[in-house]
């Protein structure tokens, strides 16, 4: 057994630990025995297999409530926390600060925009007890414009950029595809505020800039196509989208002039007939080829529509004198949604095994299995791991077999697996799996954490 031999870590090769070392390492992994999941990695589903919503449901990140309502369960909040980590840092680093609105929204404010009268079906609406009326909010575009009109005043305090992680609610009809068509969902919302037109398209294309770099540090095959606004409002708008059998959208690609454009503005445009599969590109008269897709963002330039209807004004300045008169506030919206992205990540890497997830957004990077005999490695290993590499690291120290556990950990989708099984016992090495890479090696200790950093970065 492991104990009879010198303890690979305990060697010159590696790294000597004070105990001091060790209890402040052990701190930074987490056990499966102090976290609670509730998988169906004992049971076949055939059904599960073929679907990433009922993956989702078997690995234990959601349930289902009602139709179109979900409750996320410590896997699945641990992987939307990691998304809103994310969106705060690329929010950050386009000067955004970060809000949070009331789900509430008054009925009036949505009848002075003009948006009530277009049609309430799939709004949620409710009274308080002395008659005054509000929705649910299914976006903030109003309660966003209220409140700028009440804080912002002059051109000097432009350009703001606000942003918020909420929930949105919406009475669809038919909820289906799990996350993707939901009645409540999360979503994250950037308003962008400035003083001129020129400024606020300046202020689109640095969005636009930071969304790329968001779905590319989710190392996503994403799709950005220009788009009809619809009843959010303004002309101009890009959809963000991933090629998926499961979505519910359709875009059309050119690969000519490397442009793409949803259904929508196509049909608008009378460029397209609906349900057709191909037609030309309106750029260049080649053919575009057309792909199912999942759209997981949007931006919008809405210029004054809901300053104008909500008298969100500012004093204006010319040639260095302030004027009398007021100008609308110019202004641009930017949605991604949580909820969305989550399925579609699902969707994207599923296999025949289990879930899969990009490294930036997994619940965990690593996980490390243990038997009855070697409790005391596993840890050791993931304190080696973590004080090393910073790996976001979990060790199943679960009563059961290591059957039963990798099981369990392809279906949650963890990015990398290290087994401390046979190879242990026998030469002391721990076998280390990468599902999506197709990797399984058995490696010695001293090389893990490197070796583990490595795969990830290919994630």
């Amino acid at each position: 057994m492991y104990w009879i031999r010198p303890r690979p870590w305990r060697s010159s090769l590696f790294r000597e630990w004070t105990q001091q070392d060790r209890q402040v390492h052990s701190e930074a992994f987490h056990r499966l025995s102090r976290f609670w999941t509730s998988t169906g990695a004992g049971t076949d589903n055939a059904a599960a297999q073929s679907d990433s919503n009922a993956l989702l449901v078997k690995a234990g990140f959601i349930r289902q409530s009602y139709a179109g309502v979900f409750q996320f369960l410590p896997l699945g909040l641990r992987v939307q926390d990691k998304i809103e980590r994310l969106i705060d840092k690329h929010m950050r680093n386009l000067g955004a600060s970060k809000v949070s609105l009331s789900s509430l929204s008054s009925e009036e404010l949505w009848r002075k925009s003009g948006r009530l009268q277009q049609g309430r079906s799939e709004l949620f609406s409710l009274e308080d007890r002395k008659g005054s009326r509000f929705l649910l909010s299914p976006t903030h575009e109003e309660e966003i414009t209220s409140l700028m009109r009440s804080l912002v005043h002059s051109y000097k305090d432009l350009p703001v950029r606000l942003y918020q992680v909420t929930r949105k609610y919406r009475d669809e009809p038919r909820p289906r595809q799990g996350l993707l068509r939901t009645r409540e969902f999360l979503m994250k919302d950037l308003y962008t505020f400035d003083s001129s037109q020129e400024a606020a398209l300046e202020t689109y294309e640095i969005v636009r800039q930071a969304y790329r770099a968001f779905f590319e540090e989710l190392k996503l095959p994403f799709i950005v196509a220009e788009a009809d606004s619809g009843n959010i409002g303004g002309d101009l708008s890009h959809e963000y989208h991933i090629a998926s059998e499961k979505g519910e959208d359709r875009v059309y690609s050119c690969d000519n002039c490397k442009v793409a454009f949803n259904e929508e503005i196509l049909s608008t445009g009378k460029n397209l007939t609906k349900d057709q599969d191909t037609c030309s590109c309106p750029r260049c008269s080649k053919m575009m080829t057309c792909q199912t897709t999942i759209e997981l963002g949007h931006t919008f330039y809405l210029g004054t529509k809901y300053s104008k209807a909500l008298d969100a004004t500012i004093a204006v300045q010319d040639q260095g004198v302030d004027l009398e008169n007021v100008r609308p506030i110019e202004m641009g919206c930017h949605g991604i949604g949580i909820s969305r992205l989550i399925a579609g990540v699902a969707n994207l890497y599923t296999d025949s095994k289990g879930l899969g997830w990009s490294r930036a957004i997994a619940p965990f990077e690593l996980i490390i299995m243990q038997n009855g005999t070697t409790s005391g490695v596993a840890s050791e290993l993931a304190a080696f791991v973590t004080g090393s590499s910073k790996v976001d690291t979990m060790v199943d120290d679960r009563p059961k077999s290591l059957v039963w556990k990798m099981k369990d950990a392809d279906l949650i989708g963890y990015p990398i697996i290290a087994i401390l099984g046979k190879a242990w016992e026998k030469d002391g090495k721990v076998e280390i799996q990468c599902r999506r890479l197709g990797y399984k090696q058995d490696v010695i200790w001293g090389d893990i954490p490197g070796l583990v950093t490595q795969l990830l970065d290919k994630y």
